[in-house]
C-alpha cells in the first residue's frame, strides 16, 4: 500500500508541476472548447457564403466546410460571425458557470435537491429571457433565419437554459466526487505515514533503552567481551538510526541485524542458551520495511529466555519465495503475574495494519513453557 501511495504521488506531483495543468479546470475547459467552437463555426459560415448548397436570400445554412481563400477575403466578417457564435454559446456557459459555481457546491451539497430544484427554477425564470432577447436581436441570428425567437419569454429559451443545467450535473457531480475521493486518498497516505512516523520514534527509544541495558550488564561483569559488544552495539544503533528512517530496506540487512542482536544477546546472558536462526531467503535483495521481526525477538528475550529457571531456548526461522515471508520464533517461556508486552508488539501490530492492511497474518500461542510467535505476509 505504502508503495504504491509513493508512486501515485510522484506522478501526481510531476504532473502537477506543469503551469498549464495547474491553471487548468473544468470551466476554463469549457471557456477554452467554446470559443475554438466558435472560430470554426465562424470560419465554416464565411467559407459557406455564395454557396448555393448553403446560402439564400432566406438564410444561411453552415456547411461542413473551411475555405481558407474566401476566410482571408473577408476577416472582418469572419470574426464578427465568431464573436456573435460566442455570444451564443456563452449564453449556455452561463448557466453553466451558476451551475458549477453555486447551485451544485453550494445549494445542492448544502441544503439538498429541493432547494437546488427551486434555486435552478429562479435561475432559469430571472435569466433566460434576458439572454434571449440578447441573442434574438443578434444580426448573425436573423442571417441564420432567425434562429432565435424575437419574443424572449418563448418557452424554448427556458428549456435551453434547463437543459444546460441538467446535462452539466452529472459531470458536476462526478468531478465533485473525483475531488472529494482524490483529498480522502491524499489525507488517508498523510495519515499513514505520520502514523509510521510517530510508531518509528516509539520504537527506537525503546530499542536504545534495552540495548543499554545490555551495555551496562556487561560492564558490571567486567567481561573482555565488552569492548567487541560495544563495537557490535554501534553497528547495531548506525542501523536503527540511519536504516529506520527508510521506508523499505533489504532483507539481507535486516537478518545481517537480527544476527547481531542475538550475538550480543547471547553474550550478555549467563545462562545456557540454545540459539538456532535459520534464514532461506530466496532473493536477498528482497525489500520489506525495517525493524519489522526485532520486536519478536526482543520479546523472546525479555518474557521468555531472561524469565526461564531451566534450559533456554530460542528458535527463529526466516523464509521467503519474493512473494511471502513467514517469519517463526520460538523460545522457552515461563508465565509470571501482572507481565505486559510492552510497546514493542502493539507498535508492530499497528505497523502492518498501516503497511500491509489485509495481507498479514500474526498468530503467538503459550503452551507447555514454549510460546511460539509467528509472522505471515503477503508481499504481493
Amino acid at each position: 500500500m505504502e508503495g504504491t501511495l509513493v508512486v501515485e504521488s510522484k506522478f501526481n506531483s510531476r504532473i502537477y508541476q506543469l503551469k498549464w495543468v495547474r491553471k487548468l479546470n473544468l470551466e476554463k475547459a469549457v471557456l477554452a472548447s467554446i470559443v475554438g467552437i466558435a472560430l470554426l463555426l465562424g470560419a465554416m459560415a464565411v467559407s459557406s457564403l455564395d454557396n448555393p448548397l448553403y446560402h439564400s436570400k432566406k438564410q444561411l445554412l453552415i456547411g461542413f466546410e473551411i475555405h481558407l481563400p474566401k476566410i482571408a477575403a473577408r476577416i472582418p466578417t469572419f470574426i464578427s460571425y465568431s464573436l456573435q457564435l460566442l455570444v451564443m454559446y456563452l449564453a449556455g456557459y452561463f448557466f453553466f458557470y451558476i451551475n458549477s459555481r453555486w447551485l451544485v457546491p453550494v445549494v445542492l451539497k448544502e441544503q439538498g435537491l429541493f432547494h437546488y430544484i427551486l434555486s435552478s427554477a429562479s435561475v432559469i425564470g430571472v435569466f433566460y429571457p434576458l439572454w434571449g432577447q440578447l441573442l434574438a436581436g443578434l444580426p448573425f441570428s436573423k442571417i441564420l433565419g432567425g434562429v432565435f425567437s424575437a419574443n424572449p419569454f418563448v418557452a424554448e429559451n427556458a428549456f435551453g437554459a434547463a437543459l444546460v443545467l441538467a446535462m452539466s450535473l452529472p459531470i458536476l457531480l462526478a468531478i465533485n466526487w473525483a475531488r472529494q475521493n482524490s483529498l480522502i486518498t491524499a489525507l488517508k497516505h498523510e495519515k499513514s505515514v505520520a502514523e509510521l512516523d510517530l510508531l518509528k520514534q516509539q520504537l527506537n527509544p525503546h530499542f536504545f533503552f534495552n540495548t543499554l541495558n545490555n551495555l551496562y550488564a556487561l560492564s558490571l561483569t567486567r567481561s573482555d567481551q565488552t569492548p567487541d559488544s560495544i563495537l557490535q552495539l554501534s553497528e547495531l544503533m548506525r542501523y536503527v538510526v540511519y536504516k529506520a528512517s527508510e521506508p523499505l530496506v533489504c532483507v539481507k540487512d535486516e537478518v545481517k541485524y537480527l544476527n547481531d542482536y542475538l550475538q550480543l544477546q547471547k553474550i550478555r546472558l549467563r545462562k545456557s542458551l540454545d540459539l538456532q536462526f535459520e534464514a532461506k531467503i530466496g532473493d536477498r535483495n528482497l525489500l520489506i520495511p525495517p525493524l519489522l521481526l526485532i520486536v519478536f525477538i526482543e520479546n523472546a528475550f525479555k518474557h521468555g529466555v531472561e524469565n526461564a529457571e531451566g534450559p533456554t531456548f530460542l528458535h527463529i526461522s526466516l523464509k521467503s519465495d519474493g512473494h511471502s515471508l513467514n517469519f517463526n520464533c520460538k523460545n522457552s517461556y515461563e508465565p509470571i503475574s501482572n507481565s505486559h508486552a510492552g510497546i514493542g508488539l502493539i507498535n508492530l501490530r499497528k505497523r502492518l495494519q498501516l503497511l500491509y492492511p489485509g495481507k498479514h497474518r500474526i498468530v503467538t500461542s503459550a503452551e507447555h513453557d514454549i510460546f511460539v510467535a509467528n509472522l505471515e505476509i503477503d508481499l504481493q
